[in-house]
């Protein structure tokens, strides 16, 4: 779409987040109303703080920006139809990105079981491609019961995804 009059950016094309935010209520439409239902419910009981963190995790969630349309269409082209990076095609202002020749930086991937955006594996394949990272130097966590978004907001990610990244960063700072 073209962003309209008189925002600024007039007329340049972009994918609006209501649209991006409209295709991700969409793929877990049932858990959205249920959750809005159970936000009513705890409303009309007087459970303020229960209906405080569902109405905290919208309001979140539905901040959502327009990307542009050359970034998004670029996106989708060479990182998920054309594979540029796993297959050393990628490029950033005209030098290849090799992610083999890191070496001294060490690399955490974390999944979630149920994300319906970025599939299972598809983050674990960073370790395929970094083979220059030492063996001690990497971890891959799959967190049980979490979805795309819950990887890094909420209750899984403060007390079971977040300790983990904080230890494995702490187990590697200054080192190089």
């Amino acid at each position: 779409m073209h962003v309209p009059f008189p925002y600024p950016g007039c007329m340049r094309r972009v994918y609006p987040g209501f649209l991006q935010l409209a295709g991700f209520m969409s793929m877990n439409l049932e858990r959205h109303l249920h959750a809005h239902w159970e936000m009513f419910q705890h409303l009309i009981e007087g459970n303020e703080e229960s209906a405080d963190d569902k109405k905290a995790f919208y309001e979140e969630y539905r901040s959502v920006m327009d990307l542009t349309a050359e970034f998004y269409l670029q996106t989708v082209q060479k990182v998920f139809q054309e594979h540029h990076l796993p297959l050393g095609k990628m490029k950033v202002h005209g030098r290849p990105v090799e992610p083999a020749a890191i070496r001294t930086t060490a690399l955490m991937t974390v999944e979630g079981e149920r994300d319906d955006i970025s599939g299972v594996g598809q983050t674990r394949a960073a370790h395929d491609l970094c083979t220059g990272i030492a063996d001690a130097d990497r971890v891959h966590h799959e967190q049980a019961g979490v979805g795309h978004y819950g990887i890094f907001n909420g209750g899984k990610w403060r007390h079971q995804i977040a300790p983990r990244v904080k230890d494995f960063i702490a187990a590697h700072e200054g080192r190089s």
